[in-house]
């Protein structure tokens, strides 16, 4: 089993509830097209796979322990990727920063539940006075990796 897993183990527990403050933190940058917030068959693997090249050429990679994917969907026709390096990357590579407050709720349920998870947040940060701008989405493992381990973590950060 061990070598059919691609994805690291996801512990949910630091990530619940969390506030992360971020001031100009590194990402690469990539987009894709997608119908109706779905992604087209194929292209969520070749845009991870892209960042990650970028990521390893530059020697920008980070520790599996510290890897983070965001995903925005600005909308239903495309979806934004920013993935955590540890250094600017030079062109073709577009490298962004960004920079607030966020809070991280995790959930355990399938993609189509996306919208639920996002209500649950918003009624979190309510009790905390607080409300979102933006939303980005961390999708913790692939498919494959989410059924061996019997979860499907997807972590929701509000910027706030």
């Amino acid at each position: 089993m061990e070598e059919d897993v691609c994805c690291p183990k996801f512990d949910p527990q630091p990530w619940e509830g969390a506030t992360h403050e971020w001031k100009d933190k590194l990402f690469l940058f990539d987009e894709m097209p997608q119908f109706m917030h779905m992604p087209l068959p194929g292209f969520y693997a070749k845009a991870i796979k892209r960042l990650w090249a970028l990521a390893e050429t530059d020697d920008a990679r980070p520790d599996v322990k510290d890897f983070l994917m965001l995903n925005y969907d600005p909308s239903p026709w495309k979806c934004e990727f920013y993935m955590a390096v540890t250094k600017e990357v030079p062109a073709p590579a577009k490298t962004v920063k960004l920079s607030g407050s966020f809070i991280s709720k995790t959930f355990d349920g399938p993609y189509h539940k996306v919208p639920e998870y996002i209500k649950e947040t918003d009624a979190y940060l309510k009790s905390q006075g607080k409300t979102a701008k933006k939303y980005y989405l961390y999708y913790t493992t692939c498919p494959k990796c989410a059924k061996k381990y019997g979860h499907n973590y997807i972590v929701v950060f509000a910027e706030v």
